[in-house]
This record gives C-alpha cells, structure tokens and sequence, in this order.
C-alpha cells in the first residue's frame, strides 16, 4: 500500500501521551495513529453493513401467524371487567 505524509495539527498533552502510548506497545506514533484510524473506519463499515441487514429485515416484516388479520377487537384486548 502506498504510503503519504501528512502533518496534523495536535494538542501538546494529547501528543506526549501518543507518544508514551505508543513507546509502551513499541510501535511508531505513525503505526499507532494509522491502527487508531483503520480501527475506526472497519467500525464504522461494519455498523452501516448491519443497519443495512437490520433495515432489509424489518422492512420484510416478521409472520406473528395472523396473516394480517385480527379477530379481536382493541378494546376487548384491553378490557379489565
């Protein structure tokens, strides 16, 4: 994959602990910030991928086994007599 350098614009305190962060798990701050992104992109990928499933599936609806039709009436369901 090719590669680009780009310059960011980071608060100080945030990039000191980056960089601690970063010497920890014995990576670049370049692999930290690039796993953080690539985290982030594959989330929010996924989260659309499975609304698109949710979506396709309540627009289907669900059989509750009455065809659509209702022999009672509602308020007969919610009498309390």
């Amino acid at each position: 994959m090719e590669k680009q350098n780009v310059t960011l614009s980071i608060d100080k305190s945030l990039l000191k602990k980056a960089k601690i962060l970063a010497a920890k798990e014995d990576k670049s701050l370049s692999a930290l910030i690039r796993e953080a992104l690539e985290k982030r992109i594959m989330e929010t990928k996924e989260y659309k991928m499975a609304m698109k499933r949710q979506v396709t599936i309540l627009k289907k609806g669900y059989n509750l086994g009455t065809k659509g039709n209702l022999n009672i009436k509602r308020e007969e369901i919610y009498d309390r007599g």
